[in-house]
């Protein structure tokens, strides 16, 4: 324990004077949790005074490492399927010691590589954790948002870990929890009537918006610039970054945005049938009704844990909602009228996305004449172009590029396009990189594995995820990736030392390939994109078709030829 200073200051101290101190209280003290100076192991306990409270966290090198801090009250009892409420200032220190509990959500199925030890799971899970290096004042911030389909992670998962991105580059790196599942976008008309919006839904992205208040009121006691902001997630955590980046709530929180792997998904209406979805209320009284709940009170009165099983045994899958409020219209609608953050941004997705999520494929047809047929029924005069870009000489191969790029490389390159367009630098990548162990299981560039590059946490990332080799070259990668993502966040321009300087996307469409090494590529996906793009638009102006879920041989006919589509 350090005392004898002003808590929240040792930040600006020479790393040689907070380690004098350090052994100074802990050896001859003998105080309980301080231990000798070695690498990779705590060194200490620090107490930080911020406008919420003190808060009492862990050394850890040249690292402040601050874990399940409390952002909101419980979600519990009344206020389940509430806004959540700020945490009240507290008086005296409350202990950053240990990740607070993951929210509740399903346990992990059978073979699936994303598997992971989450420990305790409770429904009070709306807290935060911070790393920041010692010597940090005004340095850029990092908030992390986790993945898993808005259904599982946390954001204490080892991959997240902030350590190295707060040691070695120098930014306050912040992961999040947030409501999952059936607990955080739940629409009911029971909810709505009980809101003073009118308003159900959307409460994950309520709690985010919450999180990002906290950092920007609290995050200066921590070394960090709160004016200086990064969100950043990747899948459901990229979504989220959307979400952010359209939700008039969110305006102001952040000033750059980092989409890996987003999908820029049809959302429902909440009260109204619309893009060929019913209403998100609808929806959520047909889940009450099939889990034997009559009204609101009958679902509050559910344990999470049997809200969580009950759901997915119902194939409740949550999604965002158009509630007028949180969101106010379809989010490529909002970018097309440029009224979404105006922020520089970084998307990219991954060559082999769809490899490690083959749930979302259809069958495959039984031969190359199937295939044409349904891919001509489906997209008609754009059907020529479709099978240039998705032949029928390697069905699997044609498949998995289909979903890849219907979802993630069209919203990458969407968000890329549009931000440009409005006048906001903005960086598109694609990661293509690979190891022995991901090539044996056939998961070359899957779906996440760019993550623990980003984060510099190969290291971290055990079984059953691949076994990433360690190795100069792959640690060569994620040394340039993480100095390319911290410099973006640190001024939103992406550089590192030695590969090349990251063009900005534009008329030629630039972009930056992860491969065995960074490369810059010209005209990176526009074929494909310019492709996918049409479809969108056609299926957005008819109105009634949702343009996400339903492409290559489960497209339905394609509306006709729009003016403004070509």
């Amino acid at each position: 324990m350090l005392t004898g200073f002003p808590a929240g200051r040792w930040q600006m101290m020479p790393k040689a004077v907070v380690f004098a101190l350090l052994i100074l209280v802990c050896m001859p003290l003998l105080v309980a949790g301080c231990a000798t100076e070695q690498a990779g192991k705590p060194v200490g306990e620090i107490v930080t005074d911020t406008p919420a409270g003190m808060v009492r966290g862990r050394v850890m090198g040249d690292v402040a490492v601050y874990r399940g801090i409390p952002y909101a009250l419980p979600p519990t009892g009344a206020r389940r399927w509430a806004p959540p409420q700020a945490v009240p200032d507290w008086e005296g220190e409350r202990s950053a010691l240990a990740f607070g509990p993951a929210c509740p959500q399903p346990a992990s199925l059978p073979g699936n590589i994303y598997a992971t030890e989450l420990g305790a799971t409770d429904e009070d899970c709306l807290s935060l954790n911070v790393w920041a290096p010692a010597n940090a004042e005004k340095a850029p911030v990092f908030v992390w948002i986790h993945g898993g389909s808005l259904t599982s992670g946390a954001g204490s998962l080892d991959m997240y870990d902030g350590a190295r991105l707060a040691s070695e580059q120098g930014l306050v790196v912040v992961t999040i929890n947030y409501r999952l599942g059936v607990l955080g976008y739940l629409a009911h008309p029971g909810l709505s009537a009980e809101s003073g919006q009118g308003i159900s839904g959307n409460y994950g992205l309520m709690d985010q918006i919450l999180a990002l208040e906290w950092v920007k009121r609290n995050i200066s006691a921590f070394g960090g610039d709160a004016d200086n902001v990064t969100v950043a997630g990747e899948s459901a955590g990229a979504l989220s970054v959307v979400m952010l980046m359209t939700s008039p709530k969110a305006k102001g929180l952040f000033d750059k945005a980092v989409a890996e792997s987003a999908y820029m998904v049809t959302m429902a209406s909440l009260k109204e049938e619309r893009s060929g979805l019913p209403s998100a209320e609808a929806t959520g009284e047909a889940l009450a009704r099939k889990m034997g709940a009559d009204d609101v009170g009958a679902l509050r009165a559910m344990s999470a844990d049997k809200l969580v099983n009950l759901s997915r045994k119902a194939g409740y899958f949550p999604f965002p909602v158009i509630d007028g409020v949180y969101e106010t219209g379809q989010m490529v609608e909002i970018f097309d009228k440029g009224e979404q953050a105006p922020v520089p941004v970084l998307a990219g997705f991954n060559e082999g996305e769809i490899r490690s999520l083959r749930f979302l494929l259809p069958p495959i047809p039984k031969s190359a004449e199937a295939y044409e047929a349904a891919i001509r029924n489906g997209y008609g005069e754009l059907s020529g172009r479709y099978l240039e870009l998705y032949p029928s000489d390697n069905l699997d191969a044609s498949m998995l590029a289909t979903t890849r790029d219907a979802m993630y490389g069209w919203t990458a390159e969407r968000l890329a396009a549009s931000q440009t367009a409005y006048g906001h630098p903005s960086f598109f990548y694609l990661f293509d990189h690979s190891y022995p162990e991901a090539d044996r299981l056939g998961l070359r560039a899957f779906h996440a594995s760019e993550i623990p590059y980003v984060f510099g946490t190969m290291k971290k990332a055990v079984a059953p995820w691949p076994e990433i080799p360690d190795t100069d070259e792959e640690r060569a990668l994620s040394e340039d990736m993480m100095q390319y993502w911290a410099s973006f966040a640190r001024n939103g321009q992406p550089v590192a030392d030695g590969p090349p300087d990251w063009p900005a996307y534009g008329n030629t469409a630039t972009g930056m390939i992860f491969a065995e090494e960074p490369k810059t590529w010209d005209l990176l996906a526009r074929e494909r994109f310019d492709l996918h793009e049409e479809v969108v638009c056609r299926r957005r102006a008819a109105g009634d078709i949702p343009w996400n879920w339903n492409v290559g041989i489960l497209s339905p006919p394609l509306p006709p030829k729009e003016a403004a589509c070509e």
